[in-house]
């Protein structure tokens, strides 16, 4: 078992990861001063899976949780999907004191937080990923939210979860594409902090593709001791953190474009680093050599390099409605190498287009 500590302060959480963590969960609930109603959270295609054994385990810990069901997919991260689950928690009798659980991918885990932050001011919050991109990468960093139609993630809150429970033996259920759209945000740890991540996805592509065990606890761990120690040195995004939205600017833009159905979120950000790539090449931070090693290690990894169904004019819009667009300026997170990454501003539109171009077919 391996544990990841994100240091905050009184917010301080570990990460747990291993196999069979079910037992972990109960010790957790057991020992902490929890009302004993509690809410978990999941959607239509988790819960049937793992939320009878959850609610036994919470139940051995002490709690009595009901469990709430939402659609899967994109669309639940929505004010009427938060609503639904405020009356819920209401009709249950949930005090300040109840803790909820979420237990799905970053949907389940994004909706919840926020219902967790904003329910009576806050309430406690338990993160149970049960995707690999959750694993390494919403479930982590107290980052929280639901969706606006003219934008993904603009309603939401830094909220820090009491702990993270990342239980390898849930991936094993794992569609082949849910594992690839995981690999998309490790390939981004790699390309902002560690080349030796980098170089292990490019060495041990065919295992991680066949689901070798071993191989998730190591790009899992990495990944959480990377974005913990982020996320240690500025919880709510006014520096540093930043660069963990390498590949996002243009990834959500083909979410949006593509009304979060056609690509998850795991392929457009792999799409979208290899934009980040592109005008970090144009503006002279990487050379040809740097592209082409991405280019090749995503579509060995199973992801998508390009998109389908979108506009360069209606991506282009789109980036002025994100969170990293401040006074009409778009902060781009570029690399100048694996490990390397800068904040630019001024990123001429012209290249910007381009860039996007080349990441639409």
């Amino acid at each position: 078992m391996r544990k990841v500590r994100v240091n905050l302060g009184e917010k301080s959480y570990d990460i747990v990861i291993s196999r069979d963590l079910l037992g972990e969960l109960t010790k957790f609930v057991a020992g902490k001063k929890y009302s004993r109603q509690a809410l978990v959270v999941s959607d239509t295609n988790v819960a049937p899976l793992f939320g009878a054994a959850v609610l036994e385990a919470l139940r051995a810990g002490g709690l009595e949780p009901m469990l709430a069901e939402i659609p899967a997919g994109e669309a639940s991260k929505s004010f009427a999907a938060a609503e639904d689950l405020y009356t819920k928690a209401i009709e249950l009798g949930l005090d300040r004191k109840s803790p909820v659980f979420a237990l799905g991918g970053g949907v389940v885990g994004d909706l919840t937080g926020y219902i967790a932050a904003t329910y009576m001011r806050g309430v406690p919050f338990v993160q149970i990923p049960t995707s690999l991109l959750a694993q390494v990468d919403s479930s982590v960093g107290g980052k929280v939210a639901i969706n606006h139609p003219l934008g993904k993630n603009l309603i939401g809150a830094f909220y820090q979860p009491d702990a993270v429970f990342c239980d390898m033996t849930m991936l094993e259920k794992l569609p082949k594409r849910e594992i690839s759209t995981g690999l998309g945000e490790i390939i981004k740890y790699g390309i902002i902090w560690d080349e030796e991540l980098f170089t292990y996805l490019e060495q041990h592509a065919e295992e991680v593709l066949r689901g070798n065990i071993e191989s998730y606890v190591y790009m899992v761990t990495r990944s959480c001791e990377i974005k913990a120690e982020v996320v240690s040195k500025d919880e709510r995004e006014g520096g540093l953190r930043r660069i963990l939205n390498y590949g996002h600017t243009i990834g959500h833009t083909i979410e949006k474009e593509t009304n979060y159905t056609t690509y998850n979120h795991g392929e457009a950000v792999a799409i979208g680093s290899i934009g980040a790539a592109l005008i970090s090449r144009s503006i002279g931070l990487v050379g040809n050599d740097f592209v082409d090693r991405l280019y090749h290690l995503t579509k060995s990894l199973q992801l998508p390099t390009s998109a389908a169904g979108v506009s360069v004019e209606a991506m282009y819009g789109d980036i002025f409605h994100d969170k990293k667009t401040i006074g009409g300026k778009v902060a781009w997170v570029l690399t100048e190498g694996l490990g390397k990454t800068v904040i630019r501003d001024d990123v001429p539109e012209t290249v910007i287009k381009h860039a996007m171009q080349a990441c639409t077919r």
